[in-house]
């Protein structure tokens, strides 16, 4: 049997920190109001010349540079974006140019925070029908260019950064199943109104920053992930007790421990990087694996669960051996 597995991680995050008590001076917040709701602690801000390319390009040579492959090896790349630089041409092609590729099929996926996971499973469908040997698959998001930072109830949530990794084949266990989900009927609860395919007499007065009614969107997740993970546990033939660790998208603390209880795992196995990161989108899951990589505390052998909850409504996860 064929499986996908993961060869190498890589992620970057841009230097600049942005802290609850930073937010606290423009706008009507707290350093203790933020943690309690989100336990968000800080965010990184890209600099005012980097794009969400620039940083996905970072976080691909450090996954490649793990994995050991040069971008000649590539065969595919995937990246999950829901802020690209340009509306067209994709994040994924002008990666495929900057890291001497061959011309080889590049595309962005747009699932919002679900878009890593989504990308994952399809590059796992593409290793398995066989003819691709190395696929970059990426998460990469610019969201503070997103942000009304007038509004408290989404600026405090959001930050940059981008995270990758490199999958092959192996005869030896990789992903072992995935489940995808999405319900466009929650739409309004989480979203960005104004694109360039809107119709301006259906949204005259909004604009292109994220608005969110948290509190609907926070029940609506819990349900929806706890759900998916013992869907997920029986889609592949796995038990609670077999995943050692948890790599959640990283979007609220009490979302996280929610779906580690639902687990019965202890926080000790749920990897967490929201105090640090924030909601990084698409990003979130591979930063949050990738430090757990590079941390130590996930080893070859171990059995991930990894899920993530975003706008559309859409939701999903896998579950994998690194």
């Amino acid at each position: 049997m064929t499986y996908t597995k993961i060869l190498g991680t890589g992620s970057y995050l841009p230097k600049r920190i942005v802290t609850n008590d930073e937010l606290s001076e423009r706008m009507e917040t707290t350093d203790e109001w933020i943690r309690a709701r989100t336990g968000i602690e800080q965010r990184h801000m890209a600099a005012p010349n980097e794009s969400s390319v620039d940083m996905a390009e970072q976080a691909a040579r450090r996954a490649m540079e793990s994995a050991g492959v040069t971008g000649e090896e590539l065969d595919l790349i995937i990246c999950a974006t829901s802020t690209p630089e340009h509306l067209f041409p994709s994040n994924a092609t002008q990666l495929q140019a900057r890291l001497g590729c061959r011309t080889i099929p590049a595309f962005d996926m747009q699932a919002v925070c679900s878009g890593f996971v989504y990308a994952l499973s399809t590059a796992d469908k593409f290793i398995k029908c066989g003819g691709y040997q190395r696929i970059l698959v990426l998460g990469a998001e610019l969201f503070t260019n997103a942000l009304n930072w007038e509004d408290r109830t989404t600026a405090i949530l959001f930050g940059d950064g981008a995270g990758a990794v490199v999958v092959g084949p192996s005869e030896e266990p990789g992903i072992y199943g995935s489940v995808l989900h999405s319900d466009g009927g929650y739409k309004e609860l989480l979203w960005a109104p104004q694109g360039p395919g809107s119709s301006a007499e259906d949204y005259p007065n909004r604009g292109r920053f994220i608005e969110m009614q948290g509190r609907d969107v926070f029940k609506v997740a819990v349900r929806s992930l706890s759900s998916l993970v013992g869907e997920l546990l029986e889609h592949c033939d796995f038990d609670a007790a077999d995943i050692d660790y948890l790599v959640p998208h990283q979007a609220n603390l009490r979302i996280i421990s929610a779906t580690a209880e639902h687990l019965n795992l202890p926080m000790e196995k749920v990897i967490v990087t929201v105090n640090k990161h924030a909601n990084t989108s698409a990003a979130s899951v591979p930063l949050a694996l990738d430090h757990g990589v590079r941390s130590g505390q996930i080893q070859r052998g171990h059995n991930l669960l990894l899920e993530a909850f975003g706008g559309g409504f859409t939701w999903g996860g896998c579950i994998l051996t690194y």
